[in-house]
C-alpha cells in the first residue's frame, strides 16, 4: 500500500480536514451566494449550480478514494469503479433537469394549476 508509513489516525484527520473545507465552501457559497457565480448561467444553470456539482463530485470522489481504500489499487480498477458511477451521475442529473424544465413549461404556460 502507497500510505503504508502513515499513521491511522492522521490519515482520517486529513480526510476530515479535506471533506471539512470542501463543505465549509460549499455552505459559505449557498448561504451568500456571490452575484457573479449566482447571475451568471452556463448551458442553461447558474454557475453557482455548475461550482456545487462540481464539489459534491470531487467529494464522493474523494470518499470513495479514502473509505474503500482505492488510492492502493491500480488504476484500471479505480477507473472501473468511479468512471461508471460518475457516468450514472450526470446521467441522471441531465434526465432530471431536462424532465424539470419541461415539467415547468408545461404548467407555466397552460391553465393546469399548480398543486404541489
Amino acid at each position: 500500500m502507497a500510505h503504508a508509513h502513515e499513521s491511522n489516525a492522521g490519515r482520517i484527520w486529513k480526510v476530515f480536514a479535506i471533506l471539512s473545507v470542501v463543505t465549509i465552501i460549499e455552505v459559505f457559497l449557498g448561504i451568500y451566494k456571490p452575484d457573479a457565480l449566482h447571475h451568471s448561467h452556463f448551458l442553461g444553470l447558474s454557475l453557482l449550480n455548475w461550482v456545487f456539482y462540481a464539489l459534491t463530485i470531487f467529494k464522493a470522489y474523494y470518499i470513495v478514494w479514502a473509505f474503500m481504500h482505492m488510492e492502493g489499487e491500480k488504476s484500471s480498477l479505480r477507473w472501473a469503479v468511479v468512471l461508471p458511477v460518475v457516468f450514472l451521475v450526470l446521467y441522471l442529473l441531465f434526465i432530471l433537469l431536462t424532465e424539470g424544465h419541461y415539467i415547468y413549461g408545461v404548467f407555466k404556460d397552460s391553465t393546469i394549476k399548480w398543486n404541489f
